[in-house]
């Protein structure tokens, strides 16, 4: 959808793995999941498609195998769907330690100590939500995606758009959208839909941070 320089696709790596922390998830692995997905869609070679489990967990444990196959390079991915995403070798393998992830996960919970009121304890409740964002994320996406909402186009699949105006996940619940063109820059296709990634990503193109390929 776009391209950046060197220099910002870099920076928004490490801005990723530092957000992202100990859900931080391999650029590499994720994007020949997602081109599998899209090739795969609702079929049983599709690694995230809720229609062949009876629950979000053994979909996301399924997934989770295939994935560490790819980010540490235990498989090779079929050639259609590998090459063209960025890798950074030295900070995958830095974020993929144990050690570190234990280390983001300490930080949250003496922020927590820190800033959590007294009496609001039930905040604590919070913490499972930082420490897996990027696989309930994931899991979010792909399950209701797949399963909750409406269809603008009939996609061979059950890809819906779950949300209209998506203000939890940033346009990610307009999988239906996304199915039918999934070199589109915009995910909201119809009048009343709204995508805020698209906004966001408009504003990155006009300061120039990135260079927008084609809309």
């Amino acid at each position: 959808m776009f391209t950046m320089s060197p220099f910002w696709e870099r920076f928004f790596y490490f801005l990723t793995f530092v957000t992202q922390g100990s859900s931080f998830l391999n650029p590499r692995a994720y994007a020949i999941l997602h081109r599998m997905h899209h090739a795969y869609s609702d079929t049983e070679e599709d690694p995230h498609s809720p229609h062949f489990f009876k629950d979000v967990w053994h979909m996301t444990m399924h997934t989770k195998d295939i994935y560490l196959n790819y980010a540490k390079h235990n498989i090779a991915p079929k050639k259609a769907f590998d090459g063209n995403f960025p890798e950074w070798r030295t900070l995958d393998k830095i974020s993929n330690m144990w050690g570190v992830r234990i280390l983001f996960m300490a930080a949250y919970v003496l922020f927590y100590l820190e800033f959590v009121p007294p009496g609001a304890g039930w905040m604590f409740l919070l913490l499972p939500v930082h420490f897996f964002m990027g696989p309930i994320h994931g899991a979010i996406v792909n399950w209701c995606g797949h399963k909750y909402g409406y269809s603008n186009y009939d996609n061979g699949d059950k890809s819906r758009n779950t949300l209209p105006i998506d203000v939890f996940l940033l346009g990610e619940l307009m999988q239906n959208n996304h199915h039918k063109h999934p070199n589109r820059l915009n995910f909201a296709n119809r009048k009343f839909e709204i995508d805020p990634a698209f906004i966001l990503i408009s504003i990155f193109g006009k300061l120039g941070i990135i260079k927008i390929r084609k809309r």
